[in-house]
């Protein structure tokens, strides 16, 4: 089925029909086969075996959620109480447990940097003393830099670099909504915040700076004429921030847009050169 990361391992059509159940209320929550599919769900999403939303097989297309994955983890929460936790001296009190094995998966992550369970983490990847929430994704070799945080459900790819202060929004309500999806060999700025199942294309630059919401316009203006889209980022662009008045009652304002200036050349594609990409325009990471 789909949702799957690679395996047929396990039982994801039966675990669907028991969420489902369950989320519908015509399960209890002290329901055996509902705490089993719930459970054996996030451990899933754990190990990489299962993603709440898909890719397209093509690139124009559309990634596909996977609402029962996002119910399990809702339903999760429900079923646990907080507990303390300890790191050393230092006491948290939480539902969920980080994540462990990291050294067998291959992640580097840097105190006091946490993934929490149920989030997966490919090989490769450095998380430094960011967060990596539940239910999200992020792929081989892709770096998570200091106080970056990757939100709940969020679909990262192979090969970013999230630079420092980036916000990836995570999103658990409406389980059908969206998440943010930042495909591979993306490069965020510094201080860039990705909200509300914003799309952001395979290879595109954010400048520092950035923010894009499911309302931010998108202005492109690389042609004659601009162009104007919400809600997703293309291919290759590279972004900054802008501003364009607006009236409101008696008095005008400068609201917020995301300019595309540009399109990466071929010799930005290596991460170690994509700030490159923003220096070409004369714009910071």
């Amino acid at each position: 089925m789909s949702g799957v990361g690679g395996t047929s391992d396990y039982p994801f059509e039966r675990w669907r029909t028991t969420v489902e159940e369950g989320w519908a209320g015509a399960r209890s929550l002290e329901d055996a086969a509902l705490r089993g599919a719930v459970e054996g769900a996030v451990a899933a999403l754990d190990a990489g075996d299962l993603r709440v939303a898909s890719p397209p097989a093509e690139p124009d297309g559309e990634w596909t959620t996977h609402a029962w994955v996002k119910e399990a983890i809702l339903l999760y929460f429900r079923m646990h109480v907080s507990q303390p936790v300890h790191a050393g001296d230092l006491e948290f009190f939480d539902k969920v447990p980080v994540k462990r094995g990291l050294e067998a998966a291959g992640v580097r992550v840097v105190p006091p940097g946490v993934a929490r369970y149920g989030s997966f983490l490919a090989k490769g990847v450095i998380l430094m003393p960011g967060y990596v929430n539940i239910g999200a994704r992020v792929g081989e070799d892709t770096m998570v830099d200091t106080w970056a945080t990757v939100g709940s459900c969020a679909q990262v790819g192979a090969r970013v670099h999230l630079s420092g202060g980036v916000g990836i929004g995570g999103v658990l309500e409406p389980p059908q909504a969206a998440p943010v999806v930042v495909e591979d060999d993306c490069f965020i700025g510094s201080r860039a915040v990705v909200v509300e199942g914003v799309r952001v294309c395979r290879g595109a630059v954010l400048g520092a700076g950035v923010v894009l919401t499911a309302s931010t316009a998108i202005i492109d203006v690389r042609g004659a004429e601009p162009v104007e889209s919400r809600g997703r980022v293309p291919a290759g662009a590279v972004v900054i921030p802008g501003h364009r008045p607006r009236k409101y009652g008696s008095a005008t304002f400068g609201v917020p847009c995301a300019l595309v200036i540009g399109t990466r050349r071929e010799s930005t594609d290596r991460k170690t050169s994509l700030n490159d990409a923003l220096r070409e325009f004369g714009v910071s990471g």
